[in-house]
């Protein structure tokens, strides 16, 4: 079996990102820290952007340590002056974003009868809200550099398929879709490309908080929630890994033309199949 962690450098040592800024929403853990962490390894310099002006900070020291410049903001991507205020202040550290992973992300589980529209809502602003307003201040900047950029929607397997108990998290990631291509042919006359990465169950908190609430409303055992529910349909019975997703958003980022843009990459151990 190959070594993921060596895949991992290896990728990262042919796909650069020299002299370009990227902006991570949502990046103080989980798969948007890994991603900051690849894009560092690969030359870039890196905004941590989170809820959390301390968790931002931290892990942006730390990754200064690669050797890259590095900045934390605080940043709720459901506030549309939050988001133009973090974007403006990486503007004046750093310079404009070359680079934008809309990753931000929350997750409630219910029955679509007991699904309460507060978290409805909720649940749509940080994934679909977030991904405009972020995605809107980016191109601003792409645009008015003449560098153009890379934006990258952190969509899922549940932008291709629907799930029980996720309604609005279906509804959203199916929404990035369709947002990441109309911004993938507004921006192509600015050299901006717009994808959407679909990843498979990633074992975050995010999804360890999954377990126990759908073995609670599914009436099943946390052990078949996980074989039955989250990998019963991938070819390996195997979660995705941070870094799988992290290498897919490195080759967005480092591609370098239109020729990939307005596309959804899945990547799911075989759940989804295109």
């Amino acid at each position: 079996m190959n070594n993921p962690g060596t895949a991992a450098v290896h990728a990262s040592a042919t796909l650069s990102l020299k002299g370009r800024t990227a902006l991570v929403t949502g990046s103080a853990s989980g798969i948007g820290k890994r991603i900051a962490e690849v894009f560092a390894d690969a030359g870039a310099n890196v905004v941590i952007a989170d809820l959390r002006q301390a968790d931002a900070k931290a892990t942006a020291d730390a990754i200064a340590g690669k050797g890259v410049k590095t900045l934390g903001v605080a940043m709720d991507v459901t506030d549309e002056a939050a988001v133009d205020a973090g974007f403006a202040e990486v503007q004046k550290a750093l310079g404009a974003v070359d680079i934008l992973v809309s990753n931000a992300g929350i997750q409630i589980v219910a029955p679509i009868q007991d699904f309460k529209f507060s978290d409805w809502k909720k649940l749509i602003a940080v994934h679909l809200d977030g991904g405009f307003l972020t995605a809107r201040a980016a191109v601003r900047q792409m645009i008015a550099s003449g560098r153009g950029g890379s934006i990258i929607f952190m969509g899922s397997v549940h932008s291709k398929e629907a799930s029980a108990l996720k309604s609005p998290y279906v509804a959203a990631k199916h929404g990035l879709e369709g947002l990441a291509k109309v911004i993938a042919k507004e921006g192509a006359a600015h050299n901006i490309r717009t994808n959407v990465i679909c990843p498979g169950f990633v074992r975050t908190p995010l999804v360890e908080k999954q377990i126990p609430e759908q073995a609670q409303e599914l009436g099943i055992s946390e052990a078949d929630v996980v074989k039955t529910v989250m990998l019963k349909e991938t070819v390996d019975g195997e979660f995705t890994t941070v870094d799988d997703v992290a290498q897919a958003a490195l080759t967005f980022a480092a591609w370098p033309s239109n020729a990939l843009t307005g596309q959804s990459l899945v990547v799911s151990h075989g759940w989804f199949m295109q």
